[in-house]
């Protein structure tokens, strides 16, 4: 099982340095205690901002463990910058492909990248444009906005179209420790989350998932 650590740095209530502090902890926290994956995703930040907190990112993941990949949302140029691993795709957006090209010309380094979705076919589609992996969203029902997930269905047609212990598909939205079990059986290689890894003891939120 992978699992994918999705920042927020809203959520930690505090000002925004202090905010910026804690996240960069938790980022800390979650490279030590073998999270696979950390994506950056703070789109509110203007481009110089988030390359600075980009760096401090890579850095404290560096620090922090070998093997962890740090991603960077929406900005390949950020992610460049900043000495990132790779870089996640909003869905529609550009191509994995276009983005591993230009990633290639301008350090010669193969990326990480990763995409999301929100049907089949925008999974189907992220494998064929060469996507390291897809994160398939809302799964479940999110309580916090009363929005209703795609079901598990979807996921587990989705996972068998692209052959998921290839391709690897993680389930977001609404996953919690009572559902992730069924997000696995449906398919699903990995878990993604914000709240599911910023919120709590993420050394207990990881070694009961690891458990599943």
């Amino acid at each position: 099982m992978l699992l994918y650590y999705i920042t927020d740095r809203a959520g930690f209530a505090a000002t925004e340095a202090q905010r910026r502090e804690a996240l960069l902890r938790r980022v800390a926290e979650a490279a030590r205690v073998g999270v696979d994956y950390i994506q950056l995703r703070e789109k509110d930040l203007p481009a110089r901002e988030l390359e600075l907190l980009a760096r401090a990112a890579v850095q404290a993941v560096r620090a922090s463990s070998a093997t962890v990949k740090l991603l960077v949302n929406g900005r390949t140029d950020v992610a460049l910058a900043a000495g990132a691993d790779g870089v996640h795709l909003p869905a529609g957006e550009l191509a994995a492909s276009e983005v591993r090209a230009l990633w290639s010309q301008s350090c010669g380094r193969e990326p990480v990248i990763g995409v999301s979705a929100h049907t089949v076919e925008d999974v189907v589609r992220a494998k064929s444009e060469g996507a390291k992996f897809v994160v398939l969203a809302p799964i479940f029902e999110k309580v916090q906005t009363g929005s209703s997930g795609i079901g598990l269905e979807v996921l587990r047609a989705a996972c068998a179209r692209v052959q998921s212990a290839e391709f690897p598909v993680f389930a977001l939205g609404g996953v919690n420790l009572s559902n992730a079990l069924a997000g696995l059986d449906a398919g699903a290689t990995g878990i993604a989350g914000i709240r599911l890894f910023q919120q709590g003891d993420i050394f207990e939120t990881v070694k009961r998932l690891r458990a599943l």
